[in-house]
Formats: structure tokens, C-alpha cells, sequence
């Protein structure tokens, strides 16, 4: 059977998350039921990466076997018209023939993540379920030093949900910036796997940094601590996008 690749967006707000679940709609099930609509085949399909209710992705990939060999465009249009039809909030990017030895998530060398915190006394209208409204101002060059002491090789337990399902707490984070653009801060997160709401554990923790009250030798403590009660609160799902995923072969993402 044909696999195909797709790259996915969608408005996270409206779902219970990725993963299909007899507790609401998620996009797993957007997706199998438009391709139900269009081809009358039952899929299930698999995607790099699960995210919660309320998280959005700008590149979230996914790969599906389907018994008609489709031009990958055609496919695309006829997907998003259906997905159209059904009023749901994703849209299919961009879709490619790939081998049958691709798998979204196993395939997978890095996963790229942003948040994005809004510090302005406003609340938020336009950014509304797009963002974390902070209404005080935060100090992005301390939350960047902060976030350097979680660079690298480490037990992330501090930094995982007590849900997490992952055999091993121990990652690899090649990547934890913060940069500030007017009242905008971005904190950009890479690594090959990320466990449950890691990245939101991050930047919980380092919104504490940027109000001066934690140091970065605070937060190397609280990773060395293994131990959840460390960790500062968990950000709201609203400021987390999946951004992008980088498989062998492809152009490395511009972050």
C-alpha cells in the first residue's frame, strides 16, 4: 500500500489533543474521518508527536498507508476540502510519497517547539488562545541564562508529568533559547523525543526566572533534584506550537 507523509497545522483549542480519545474530538480523528470521507478506507494514522488539549501545531507530521497510489496534491486539495467540510480547525500542508520504512514518529531525528509568552498589562484579544498572557514584565536574558542549565544529557524528571508514560525520564535537549521581540518572548525548544509536558514544565519554570525568582543555579538545582515538586507550575497549553520535525534527508529547519 502507497504510505504517504503529510505536514499538518491546526488550532489546538477545540481538541482534546492529538491522540484519539472517547472524551472529545481530537485531530487524530479529524484526520482518520476525512480520509474515511474521501477514500471510504478506515486508517489509523501515526503522528511524530502527541500534543494535549489546547496545542497548537504550525508542522506536525504524520504518515498514512492508503490503497490508492494519489498525486500527492490532489490529495491535499481533497483532504482539505473535506476537513473544510467538517468545519474542523487543521489543514494538510504539504503531502509526499514516501518508502514504506518512514514512520512519523520513528523516523524522526529532531522535534522542533515554541512558546510563546505575551508580558503586557492588556489582556490578550487578537493572541487569545494563541499565547501566555503575563500582564508584568519578565526578564528574558535571565530566563535565557536559566534555560542554559537544562541544555544537554539529563534525568528530566523534575521536568515530567507524573503521566508521563515514557520508559526513561533521560533526554537530550540540543536546544532551549529565549528571545524577546517587544512584548512577545519566544522560548524555543529541540531535541530528538520530549517527554509529557516537558517543554510547558520549562517555561513554567522559567517565567519563575524572569521575575527574579529563581537563579540559573536554582533550576540546575531543581533538574538535579529529580523530583517533581522542583519544577515551577506548568504553563498553560495556549503559548506551545509544534513547529517542525527533521527526518533524514530533509533540510534542516529554520529555527
Amino acid at each position: 500500500m502507497p504510505r504517504f507523509r503529510m505536514t499538518v497545522e491546526y488550532d489546538g483549542s477545540a481538541y482534546v489533543g492529538w491522540q484519539r480519545q472517547e472524551n472529545g474530538h481530537s485531530i487524530q480523528a479529524a484526520l482518520e474521518q476525512a480520509i474515511l470521507s474521501l477514500t471510504s478506507e478506515t486508517v489509523v494514522i501515526r503522528g511524530a508527536g502527541r500534543t494535549d488539549s489546547g496545542v497548537h501545531a504550525m508542522g506536525q507530521v504524520i504518515h498514512a498507508d492508503l490503497s490508492r497510489d494519489w498525486v500527492p496534491h490532489k490529495l491535499r486539495n481533497a483532504l482539505n476540502a473535506h476537513l473544510a467540510m467538517a468545519s474542523e480547525q487543521v489543514a494538510v500542508l504539504d503531502i509526499q510519497a514516501v518508502p514504506d520504512e518512514f514512520d512519523a514518529r520513528f523516523s524522526a531525528l529532531r522535534r522542533h517547539y515554541l512558546y510563546r509568552i505575551i508580558t503586557r498589562p492588556a489582556r490578550l484579544a487578537l493572541e487569545d488562545k494563541r499565547a501566555w498572557w503575563v500582564p508584568k514584565p519578565l526578564d528574558h536574558e535571565a530566563m535565557h541564562a536559566a534555560a542554559q542549565q537544562l541544555v544537554g544529557h539529563h534525568d528530566f524528571t523534575t521536568f515530567r508529568s507524573a503521566h508521563c508514560q515514557a520508559k526513561s525520564p533521560v533526554r537530550t535537549l540540543d536546544r532551549l533559547d529565549v528571545k524577546r521581540s517587544a512584548e512577545l518572548i519566544e522560548i524555543r525548544a529541540t531535541a530528538q523525543s520530549f517527554l509529557h509536558n516537558q517543554i510547558r514544565s520549562f517555561a513554567g519554570t522559567l517565567k519563575l526566572a524572569g521575575e527574579g525568582k529563581m537563579t540559573p543555579s536554582d533550576v540546575l538545582a531543581a533538574l538535579e533534584a529529580r523530583d517533581r515538586a522542583a519544577c515551577g507550575p506548568v504553563a498553560p497549553p495556549e503559548g506551545l506550537f509544534f513547529m517542525a520535525v527533521d527526518y533524514p534527508g530533509d533540510e534542516p529547519f529554520a529555527r
